[in-house]
């Protein structure tokens, strides 16, 4: 069982009870509900899955492996208990997780990147990116939804977009965001923006249409 915590090892409901402190003890609690209130109820709540622990968390946090004492109820995500044992704590929070939790804490922000001079290379990428967009042409598939979706490498199969098995298929533009190159499109013109001001430092006609023309911009 596992139990999510904020990153100073205290619980985020009640703020009070130090889960880091009792590593190797049994905390316990007085004051819970009957079973007939489920999962849910006032107790200590602990979960199979790691990943099932944020619907009462979130990011940043700390993990910890527990042993249920005294079960009160519980249902396929999680269970309440009178008590946890505290194991140990769980450090390595990509693993556990199964996604790149590290990153997730700390994205990057292509803005603070220095950006290169754009090259043919970068181009190709925008070109990969503007014909993957199109074929899902959803507004959560723009850029920073394609970032972030990279965090996630547990995930094989993406919808809306035939690829091959474990390939991430939006990665032409998470490999232009990590070189501080951020794409947009405004549904005619395509550009590649970067550096702290956001500027301009590309741009070409829908490359849908095959036959686009291009300039290449330069900041000061």
């Amino acid at each position: 069982m596992y139990k999510l915590t904020r990153p100073d090892g205290f619980d985020f409901y009640s703020k009070t009870i130090n889960y880091r402190d009792n590593i190797g003890k049994i905390i316990r609690v007085t004051d819970f509900d009957p079973p007939k209130k489920g999962s849910c109820g006032k107790g200590l709540h602990a979960s199979r899955n790691p990943n099932d622990c944020f619907i009462g968390a979130r990011i940043p946090c700390a993990a910890f492996r527990v042993k249920g004492v005294q079960k009160i109820a519980g249902d396929k995500v999680k269970s309440r208990y009178q008590g946890l044992k505290v194991i140990e704590e769980i450090t390595d929070l990509d693993v556990l997780f199964g996604w790149n939790y590290s990153e997730a804490i700390n994205p990057i922000n292509p803005f603070k990147i220095e950006p290169p001079e754009i090259q043919d290379i970068h181009i190709e990428l925008l070109k990969k990116w503007a014909s993957v967009r199109a074929s899902v042409w959803d507004s959560m598939w723009d850029s920073v939804g394609a970032y972030m979706g990279s965090l996630f490498p547990g995930i094989k199969k993406w919808k809306h977009i035939e690829h091959k098995p474990g390939e991430y298929p939006f990665q032409p533009c998470v490999d232009l965001w990590k070189m501080g190159l951020v794409p947009s499109f405004d549904g005619k013109i395509w550009q590649i923006r970067g550096g702290e001001k956001g500027e301009v430092l590309y741009t070409a006609s829908n490359q849908r249409r095959g036959n686009y023309k291009e300039e290449r911009c330069h900041s000061t």
